[in-house]
């Protein structure tokens, strides 16, 4: 696996070199927003580990432009800003994943393969629909009425288990195994990827496909059958 690594408070990139060269992953390194930028850009990279506070231009921005410019490399977004409102932050920027420090690095390995193995996967020549929703699998595009989305991959993810097994309803333990494995993230980041999901599927149409049912998990209803 080939990494890499914007960050920089030097102290935490050594910890993380020295645990992933150890497991013979390729990493390269930036300490600044623009330089890792230019290296996203230029370079092949399996995965990005981007920290928001960053000198030079910030992680979010990174992220977003990264995006803007056709990249679309798995990030995940490695920060000490724990809020609600921070992990939406960097969904709404395009991150595919969220991981607050401190962390354990195991679980960070595993967050990682997780976003590769879902990148490489691949998947059949299809689309999927319900009702009104039409999900490319090849290109992560859903369309509405209309309509053509863009869904990073963990939105991706969650609304095709969600498509596949319409009208019932899927657990948050299957929609947590499908994004990442054994490794279970804070309830607030499965949170995060429904709102994000949920603005993308249901907003500003008067249906709502994307119900969530109490302590159990969520599905799609079709129209009409409320």
């Amino acid at each position: 696996m080939k990494l890499l690594l914007i960050e920089d408070h030097k102290d935490i990139a050594g910890v993380i070199f020295d645990y992933f060269e150890i497991k013979e992953y390729v990493l390269d390194y930036a300490n600044n927003g623009l330089q890792g930028y230019e290296l996203a850009k230029t370079e092949h990279y399996d995965v990005i580990i981007l920290d928001i506070m960053l000198p030079k231009m910030d992680g979010l921005t990174v992220c977003k432009s990264l995006r803007e410019a056709g990249v679309d490399t798995p990030i995940l977004m490695l920060t000490a800003r724990d809020t609600k409102d921070d992990i939406l932050a960097g969904f709404d920027h395009l991150a595919d994943d969220y991981l607050v420090k401190p962390f354990d690095l195991e679980i960070l390995d595993s967050r990682l393969q997780a976003l590769v193995r879902r990148r490489k996967g691949g998947v059949a020549n299809k689309t999927l629909t319900f009702g009104r929703l039409s999900l490319d699998m090849n290109t992560r595009v859903l369309q509405r009425e209309g309509g053509r989305y863009s869904l990073n991959p963990s939105q991706y993810t969650i609304l095709k288990c969600l498509i596949q097994k319409a009208p019932e309803v899927v657990s948050k333990d299957e929609i947590c195994d499908a994004l990442w494995g054994d490794e279970e993230p804070d309830s607030k980041v499965l949170r995060s990827h429904i709102y994000q999901l949920r603005s993308l599927v249901d907003r500003p149409f008067e249906h709502a496909y994307l119900r969530t049912v109490s302590k159990v998990g969520y599905r799609l209803v079709a129209e009409g059958d409320e």
